[in-house]
């Protein structure tokens, strides 16, 4: 049976009124086929849909039927959802205003077998959907403050006011929260201090034409690190200079020191005399046969012997001689000193 019936003429009224009460006597109120449950309105950013759970049958594909009316017109028409095999139907055009009441009915069909017509509760979007959080586009850090970028999650009407709580706090573990809110899509947090993490987490506040007010959900929360001011990088940068020039300084002055007393480090860095280990071994006991072993090597190898010659002067026979005993490198070691 449609949603809506058209406007015959007198006759076909009554034939048509027939027919829907036989149809009804005999179809809606069947017993076979179960009506649909779950039946519930989700609206999220004011883009609505009903949804129900489905029903299940054997002996064949079930098909829904989806009507509404209005609060200011009680009559049901078809919402482009008649016998489909889906179990949601979004919202068209003709009801995107936010201040209509709507009321949504959807019932089961399985040939010329239908279902009951299950009947949501009254319906306004201004009241009843959820807004979502905004959408961060982009943050600019500086030393003393974050600037956000976001955008709406939907698009505002005329009347309405629009406005962005934004929570912040220092370090990711920290509960003591801040709040400022803006109306501006581009906004400052101030006051803040260089080098350190901050979140910062949005929500939306929308203050309608009918003073009703609707509090969205709060965004993922962000974390950034503030930057390092002029200020303090010009101390880092002097800091840095100082501590090398002392170092340049300091390693000057010890390369200086160590040249002046290289002489004394080196009397210092000496070891220290001391009797060889066999004096030592022979002095705590006289009777170690070190002494005599030393004799024996003195015997076994005896030094080369060098023969003196001595010439009168002017003999020629002694010059010769001479010469030839320089010319020879050799010397015999078997004569004897004279």
């Amino acid at each position: 049976m449609p949603c809506r019936a058209p406007l015959p003429s007198l006759l076909l009224l009554l034939l048509f009124l027939l027919l829907g009460w036989l149809r009804a006597a005999g179809a809606e109120s069947s017993p076979h086929l179960p009506a649909p449950k779950d039946v519930m309105v989700y609206s999220y950013n004011f883009r609505s849909l009903l949804r129900w759970s489905p029903v299940k049958v054997d002996g064949g594909l079930v098909l829904y039927t989806v009507c509404f009316k209005t609060g200011a017109f009680n009559q049901w028409d078809e919402l482009n959802c008649t016998r489909i095999a889906q179990t949601e139907c979004s919202f068209p055009w003709s009801l995107k205003e936010r201040r209509w009441t709507v009321v949504l009915r959807v019932r089961a069909e399985l040939g010329q077998v239908t279902s009951d017509w299950v009947e949501t509760d009254p319906f306004v979007a201004e009241r009843n959907t959820t807004i979502g959080p905004p959408e961060v586009n982009s943050v600019i850090v500086s030393s003393d403050s974050l600037l956000i970028g976001v955008t709406p999650p939907f698009a505002s009407e005329a009347g309405d006011s629009l406005q962005y709580r934004v929570s912040y706090w220092e370090n990711a573990t920290s509960t003591a929260k801040k709040e400022t809110k803006t109306s501006n899509t581009l906004f400052k947090i101030r006051n803040l201090k260089e080098l350190t993490l901050y979140c910062f987490s949005i929500q939306v506040e929308l203050m309608t034409y009918s003073h009703l007010q609707l509090l969205g959900l709060q965004s993922v929360p962000e974390c950034y690190r503030t930057a390092i001011s002029e200020a303090t990088r010009a101390g880092y940068i002097i800091l840095i200079f100082v501590l090398v020039l002392l170092f340049v300084n300091l390693v000057t002055v010890g390369l200086f020191l160590l040249w002046r007393h290289h002489k004394t480090l080196k009397y210092w860095s000496q070891p220290p005399l001391g009797i060889p280990l066999h004096f030592e071994e022979y002095l705590r006991d006289p009777s170690m046969p070190v002494l005599e072993a030393l004799d024996n090597y003195a015997e076994a190898d005896p030094p080369d012997s060098v023969s003196v010659v001595f010439c009168e002067e002017g003999s020629q026979a002694c010059g010769s001689g001479l010469d030839g005993h320089a010319r020879s490198p050799s010397v015999s070691s078997e004569s004897e000193v004279t």
